[in-house]
């Protein structure tokens, strides 16, 4: 599971336990409770060894881009 679909599934759970007070409240205060508290839950499932897949993603970009510049150098030494 990563952490898009983590963040969701407790959302989802937060929206099930609050689910009577889904009457009483109108539904964009409750929209923006969800937009105050998914940074602090992504924060939370980070701190959990998680990270969303588009940061993994950049991270491995970087990781093979300082690789070819190792070789790179590597090469350039060599001659």
């Amino acid at each position: 599971m990563n952490q898009d679909e983590l963040s969701k599934a407790i959302i989802n759970i937060i929206r099930k336990e609050t689910g009577a007070l889904k009457d009483l409240l109108p539904s964009d205060l409750l929209e923006s409770l969800e937009k105050i508290i998914r940074p602090d839950i992504e924060n939370l499932i980070e701190k959990s060894g998680y990270i969303s897949k588009s940061k993994y993603e950049a991270l491995e970009r970087l990781a093979e881009e300082l690789e070819k510049r190792i070789i790179d150098l590597e090469s350039k030494t060599k001659e």
